[in-house]
């Protein structure tokens, strides 16, 4: 038997509800894979936290979180409080420290759900959007000048290196092998003649490498529009930390909402733990009514097995929660009346029906 240690960082607002849901899937699938045991410690970090010692995180939480063999988010963030960049300052972090360079997140419609898009179903929208997590516009290099006065100057450099760049562009295509064999890569080479030029050549350079994927690029204007217009025609989308960040929450948004988009941010070296999350805030509004939306945080539980090379246990999973919602079980977010709780209850009843 395989003990898997998993460290539980449930955050803020819902992401304390989805995370307890993904628990309960993940102990009870315990049950049909045998060779699996988990081992969770949870973490009580976030606004709490900060309400009780004035710190978000503990000084050494870096070296606490790095034993563990992946590291499953919630959701952070209180804006009535906390401003939300100082927030999100522990996950960029983690990102960084652990060197999960590479965040990714499907856009995948289920059966069962409506599209927001006319005429475009499940057939249609199914792509994975990967971004690079580690340096571009996210790296905090920059500063303000002159404060408080008419003239005050921001300055926020963005740091693309040739190494980053080449290492997502190669987990991209690897991932294309998988999947349908095409690779988009979002860029803005039109306007930023620096960064994004290397990004083109870096794929100009690898394509031959990859001779049975289709390379192609897409000013990230274009790709928005084109998720729009055309998602059956994106496969694996490769993006920098800004562009990513923004074309995933369509992607979100086109697989269905919010709610039922799962992430992860992986070091694929496995070096460091990993990181799984939904793509979803903490809504503090909603936090504690249970009404949020599990799935998306059991999608990234499934996600978090994958990458621990438990594939069978992870597509037990995602059958699982595709014929919860085929079945017509939902939340108030997608059209339902489930409590959070009453679809952690459907998920575990379908895990034997694998």
């Amino acid at each position: 038997m395989k003990t898997l240690q998993i460290a539980l960082y449930p955050g803020d607002g819902i992401g304390v509800d989805v995370t307890e849901q993904a628990v309960r899937v993940l102990t009870a699938l315990q049950q049909f894979e045998k060779e699996i045991q988990f081992q969770f410690t949870s973490f009580p970090w976030g606004y709490q936290h900060f309400r009780e010692t004035g710190k978000l995180v503990p000084d050494n939480f870096l070296e606490v979180l790095r034993p563990f063999d992946a590291i499953l988010l919630g959701a952070v963030g209180w804006p009535a409080e906390i401003a939300d960049h100082l927030t999100l300052a522990p996950l960029v972090r983690i990102r960084q420290a652990f060197d999960q360079y590479a965040c990714v997140r499907p856009a995948k419609l289920y059966p069962g759900l409506t599209s927001y898009l006319a005429n475009k179903g499940p057939a249609e929208i199914d792509f994975v959007v990967i971004r690079e997590n580690s340096e571009g516009e996210y790296i905090d290099n920059g500063g303000r000048f002159r404060r408080g006065t008419p003239d005050e100057i921001a300055v926020q450099t963005a740091i693309h290196t040739r190494r980053g760049v080449e290492r997502i562009l190669r987990y991209g295509f690897e991932m294309a092998r998988t999947r349908r064999k095409k690779l988009t890569m979002a860029t803005k080479s039109n306007a930023q003649r620096y960064a994004y030029v290397l990004w083109d050549e870096i794929l100009e350079e690898l394509s031959p490498q990859y001779p049975d994927v289709v390379a192609e690029r897409q000013h990230c204007d274009a790709a928005i529009m084109n998720f729009v217009r055309w998602p059956e025609r994106f496969d694996v989308v490769v993006a920098s930390n800004l562009f990513g960040d923004l074309l995933t929450d369509l992607g979100g948004l086109l697989g269905g909402g919010l709610g039922l988009a799962p992430s992860c941010n992986v070091n694929p070296e496995r070096n460091f733990p990993s990181m799984f999350e939904p793509v979803h805030g903490s809504a503090p509004d909603i936090a504690g009514k249970g009404i949020a939306n599990p799935i998306a945080a059991i999608l990234s539980a499934a996600m978090m097995l994958d990458h621990l090379k438990l594939p069978a246990a992870a597509q037990r999973i995602r059958h699982a929660v595709e014929r919860t919602l085929s079945s017509g079980h939902k939340t108030p977010d997608i059209g339902g009346e489930l409590t959070t709780g009453q679809m952690g209850n459907a998920v575990i009843q379908k895990l034997g029906d694998a």
